[in-house]
């Protein structure tokens, strides 16, 4: 007879409020009861730590020290209860509940994947992870929201930011340079969000972003050749396009004997020369004091003696600080902006100076963006995920009241393949470079076959 038939005989002797909790746990899975069975255990030897353990002074120690306090504390409790686990399952309850009491709780194997670069939390049922360039259903989950305002609180704390209702959207950084930011009810109607830009381990160099096909050796070249001869440069690209990362391997290019100034909202660069100075911006404090923006580092970088100034990514009203120092000799400064096309960056521009509070005619703002501007690098992640350098555009100067644009590379989409891998091939357009000139006076030849147009670059 099934377990379903006895319990339904059984019902009558049964107390009301217990005969629906019978027959689910009967029609229950195996991998279900044993699951919570895990839950169940995870968390009475969970409850028994506070009982043993000092939570609270566990911070304080070094990692090392309070990874093996806990270790050795869920392990007497264990042989305490007599417990018969597997040694798997043993390991397995150790790692979770540590991550609980020092990590992130169940976002800490995550963390742990050098793979992802993007965990997007929506709720404490859905977790989804970004990995080579696309989006991931995970199996990880929370207990409850109370679970994950719990993880939350934590990471925010860290950092000495607070979420609550008072105050309950967070734009923090990590310790290791990873982005949080997180948004809880009421202003999140389905429970507390979280997603964590991770800040990779690994630094991409130029070569890396060649063997993946996102640029190629003679367009690498031209780049180096115009950041050594000082032209001003600027990054655009949507959202995880790898901005970040190009302007990151273009910064390489710089002669190591000048110095650079870093200014960013939250710092991700990596420079390898010896004479860096780097600077972050500041939020407000609870009493909605103390911020310090980039356009109070811009201006306060003028002042430091910089050869180059390079602004993690422009957006807002030190656009015109920048601008200003570009063309008043600070040469060879980099930057990145939000914009979808090389032409969009100029209308972001030009709106970003209307935000800084002064009132100055459009034309003038264009005299000034193209006096300041040399060149724009246009980056995209392409429906495969993979990150191209689209277009290699340069301001030639003014025309009327039109800045004048005109691209000298980009990379041609052909098609898609049977894997959905973006088919393509990158070319000159045959337009020869305006400050071909002054890269030679600057003792930088380039060969003029790399501009034959229609001819594939690489």
């Amino acid at each position: 007879m099934k377990l379903v038939d006895k319990i339904a005989q059984q019902t009558s002797q049964v107390p009301a409020p217990f005969q629906r909790s019978l027959i689910g746990a009967a029609n229950k899975k195996p991998k279900d009861v044993q699951a919570e069975g895990f839950s169940q255990l995870k968390l009475a030897v969970h409850n028994r730590l506070f009982e043993s353990l000092d939570v609270s002074r566990l911070e304080s120690l070094e990692p090392a020290l309070a990874s093996s306090k806990v270790t050795a504390a869920i392990t007497d409790i264990l042989n305490e209860e007599g417990r018969l686990l597997t040694d798997a399952d043993r390991s397995r309850l150790v790692e979770e509940i540590k991550n609980e009491l020092l990590g992130l709780g169940p976002l800490e194997p995550l963390l742990w994947d050098e793979e992802v670069s993007d965990i997007l939390v929506n709720g404490h049922e859905q977790v989804y992870v970004e990995k080579r360039g696309r989006l991931y259903e995970t199996a990880v989950k929370f207990q409850d929201d109370a679970h994950l305002m719990l993880i939350i609180d934590r990471i925010v704390s860290q950092v000495g930011r607070r979420v609550d209702e008072s105050s309950p959207m967070v734009d923090a950084r990590l310790p290791d340079g990873s982005r949080i930011n997180a948004i809880i009810p009421p202003l999140a109607l389905d429970g507390p969000s979280l997603s964590i830009r991770r800040f990779g381990k690994r630094r991409y160099a130029i070569d890396d972003l060649v063997e993946k096909g996102s640029i190629v050796p003679e367009i690498v070249h031209f780049l180096e050749i115009i950041v050594k001869a000082r032209l001003n440069l600027i990054i655009c690209g949507g959202t995880g396009s790898g901005k970040t990362t190009m302007l990151n391997c273009m910064s390489a290019f710089v002669p190591e004997d000048e110095r650079i100034v870093t200014i960013e909202d939250s710092a991700e660069l990596s420079l390898q020369q010896p004479h860096v100075v780097r600077l972050e911006t500041r939020p407000a404090n609870v009493e909605g004091k103390g911020e310090v923006t980039q356009r109070d580092l811009v201006k306060n970088s003028l002042r430091m003696r910089p050869d180059r100034i390079i602004v993690g990514e422009v957006r807002g009203s030190e656009v015109f600080d920048m601008l200003q120092a570009m063309s008043t000799g600070h040469d060879g400064s980099l930057g990145t902006i939000h914009a979808n096309t090389p032409r969009d960056a100029m209308g972001r521009l030009e709106m970003m100076m209307l935000l800084s509070g002064i009132s100055i005619p459009q034309r003038a703002m264009r005299q000034q963006i193209a006096s300041a501007l040399n060149m724009i690098v246009h980056v995209s992640r392409l429906s495969d995920g993979t990150r191209k350098v689209m277009k290699i555009s340069e301001i030639s100067g003014m025309e009327g009241d039109m800045v004048m644009m005109q691209d000298l590379f980009e990379f041609k989409r052909t098609g898609v393949g049977q894997d959905g891998q973006v088919l393509g091939s990158f070319v000159a357009t045959g337009i020869r470079s305006t400050y071909s000139q002054r890269l030679e006076a600057a003792g930088l030849k380039l060969d003029a076959r790399l501009f034959r147009a229609g001819v594939a670059v690489g």
